[in-house]
């Protein structure tokens, strides 16, 4: 399509101008008329030389930016305030360069005639599904500030269990990954300086010794064979973490590891309880609504678990026994799912389910990090003390063969 700008007179005389994409001319004044606007002059927009910044070098839009927006939103609309002033006002104000051009481009499309939700759409990174899917349940439901202060309690909840996500999975990695570069350090540069001076003392080193010295010497030696066989592996995991074919995998491993598996679990739970708690306490269908959460899970076996209870329900069923019959979720969880759709209160069961394991999670990740921890540290502690031990064995020795000759 064009992108073509038009001016137009109202009935009350007064003058409008905006932009709308449509194949013709022709189309352009049909869509003005149907608007009550006589069209005084239509041409295609001319192309603008961009010279901003290049997209690799521009702001994304945190999550915190559209909580904020939300919340002013939100207020405005519950004031009274029509949708278009609320989108200018909102885009003329905002810090992020990125977030108010993604406004001021849902305002025009408001203007022509789209509706709010079907505006988001067109920006996925900024508005994901789950976001425009709250939004139509509103405009349809009538309750758009109601949606938007639930959006923003939502989002604010989904970002604490992304902070333990990566609080789970970043502490022991970033933890192992100092122990391996301290190892590093110790084989490749302080060990030698030691062999240096052995040599010049002469004589038979102790085995602890000349062990070490040989791990250090093998080290060196393969050093840039080392590391590009872990740059090699770093980018193998990558890919095939990303791959449809092996993603499931790495998922369902995930899933399994000790200490970090049950953390992952429940981060899991909650996301899906409170997306879901969410999306029909809004007014959302409940397949509309497990569709738009298996999209968001972030898990392919959650993901797959989710497909198949909507598929379940669509042939009639409940949505408890295919839970249960996924193994993915607690009995615990299916058990409280299945008294909440027999009561009719689904939505307030799941979201008591997603408090108590956002609860969880806290005491979960607390635990792990106190058990991680001192492991770290004794696994760094003993690497450096084995280390120290071997290189000094030599130096003692010879002190003590000098203090017996004296």
């Amino acid at each position: 399509m064009t992108e073509w700008v038009w001016e137009a007179r109202a009935r009350t005389g007064e003058t409008k101008k905006g932009t709308m994409e449509a194949d013709t001319v022709d189309t352009v004044q049909t869509k003005l008329r149907a608007q009550n606007l006589n069209p005084v002059k239509v041409a295609k927009k001319p192309k603008e030389i961009n010279l901003a910044m290049p997209k690799f070098f521009k702001k994304g839009v945190d999550q915190k930016e559209i909580v904020i927006f939300i919340r002013q939103f939100a207020t405005m609309i519950d004031a009274g305030l029509p949708l278009v002033q609320c989108l200018e006002i909102l885009s003329a104000q905002g810090d992020n360069p990125t977030l108010n051009d993604v406004l001021k481009g849902v305002k025009n499309d408001v203007e022509q005639g789209s509706t709010f939700s079907d505006a988001l759409t067109k920006y996925p990174k900024t508005f994901d599904q789950l976001f425009c899917s709250l939004i139509r349940a509103g405009e349809m439901g009538g309750i758009l500030d109601t949606i938007l202060n639930r959006l923003g309690i939502y989002i604010e909840k989904n970002v604490k269990l992304k902070r333990q996500v990566k609080g789970a999975l970043t502490y022991p990695l970033s933890t192992l990954a100092i122990a391996l570069m301290v190892t590093g350090v110790l084989l490749g540069w302080v060990v030698p300086t030691f062999e240096a001076m052995f040599k010049d003392f002469g004589g038979e080193l102790p085995k602890m010794t000349a062990f070490v010295i040989g791990i250090s010497n093998g080290f060196v030696v393969w050093l840039p064979y080392l590391a590009v066989g872990t740059v090699s592996l770093i980018w193998g995991i990558s890919y095939t973490y990303k791959h449809p074919k092996t993603e499931p995998y790495w998922h369902q491993a995930l899933l399994s590891m000790p200490i970090i598996g049950d953390v992952m679990r429940k981060i899991a739970v909650a996301r899906f309880t409170r997306t879901l708690g969410t999306l029909l306490s809004s007014g959302v269908p409940i397949l509309d609504a497990l569709d738009v959460v298996a999209t968001s899970s972030g898990n392919v076996i959650i993901e797959r678990a989710i497909r198949y209870t909507a598929e379940k329900i669509r042939e009639g069923r409940n949505m408890a026994e295919p839970l249960t019959e996924s193994g993915v979720f607690p009995p615990m969880v299916v058990q409280m799912i299945s008294v909440g759709e027999q009561t009719g209160a689904l939505d307030t069961m799941l979201n008591k389910i997603a408090d108590f394991y956002e609860e969880e999670v806290d005491v979960a990740v607390a635990a792990m990090t106190a058990l991680i921890e001192p492991l770290m540290m004794v696994l760094i502690g003993g690497i450096v003390g084995f280390l120290l031990i071997a290189m000094y064995m030599p130096i003692f020795d010879i002190a003590g063969k000098v203090s017996n000759q004296h």
